[in-house]
């Protein structure tokens, strides 16, 4: 990751993880949105008006917490040589909500579990939403929340119809958008199909890649400085 020439990699790995992390939490969670948090406001107004779910009020507790971690991620981030550190910490929390999910699941834990994991991957989505606020050059746009992303895209395909394909800029910016939005997408499949089968124990997959592609990053740099 360390490697600035890795935009590319870095843009499709966070998006993938993101639309993970956000389909695991929705699907096997009582559809708590952990990276669009805010949808939780949405998902909260409809089960109190349909009664669906007396610990709907939960729901908001996500905010908080994600706001919290956005401020935690700023002070960690704050050294530009050590911004992956940010990622590495994602990683790490990804990983324990999984196990501690698994745990839960085998000794057969209270509801409280199923949204302490969720929290736990709101903090983490929290810290990579911090990162592409701090290092915005690192990607090639939002990882974690795709309505800008497909905006600019929409914006970039009309001004290439506009020019008759002529305008290389928006073609650029095209290409570079359709690959956040194409991770992203990939992640919510790959994260549904995987959440329905196995429940909350799955957000050990993007925890395990994080922290995987962070060391192995890590290594390289370190040969390269030999």
């Amino acid at each position: 990751m360390e490697n600035s020439n890795n935009i590319w990699y870095v843009t499709i790995l966070l998006s993938a993880v993101a639309g993970y992390c956000d389909t695991v939490t929705f699907v096997a969670a009582n559809s708590m949105f952990s990276a669009h948090v805010t949808g939780n406001f949405i998902v909260f107004a409809y089960q109190i008006i349909n009664g669906s779910d007396p610990q709907a009020w939960i729901k908001l507790l996500s905010f908080p917490v994600f706001v919290a971690a956005v401020i935690t991620g700023g002070q960690i981030g704050a050294e530009a040589g050590k911004r992956y550190r940010l990622l590495f910490i994602e990683g790490i929390l990804l990983l324990m909500s999984g196990i501690f999910a698994m745990s839960a699941k085998f000794y057969s834990m209270a509801y409280w579990s199923v949204h302490f994991t969720a929290m736990m991957v709101v903090f983490a989505m929290g810290l990579q939403n911090a990162f592409g606020k701090l290092y915005a050059k690192e990607t090639y746009g939002p990882t974690t929340m795709m309505t800008g992303n497909v905006t600019q895209a929409s914006l970039d395909l009309g001004s290439l119809l506009f020019s008759l394909f002529k305008n290389t800029v928006s073609l650029g910016a095209l290409k570079n958008q359709t690959i956040t939005i194409t991770g992203f997408l990939g992640g919510c499949l790959t994260g549904a199909l995987m959440a329905k089968d196995f429940g909350l124990p799955v957000l050990i997959a993007p925890g395990l890649l994080l922290i995987i592609c962070y060391l192995s990053t890590t290594r390289q740099a370190a040969r390269q400085l030999q």
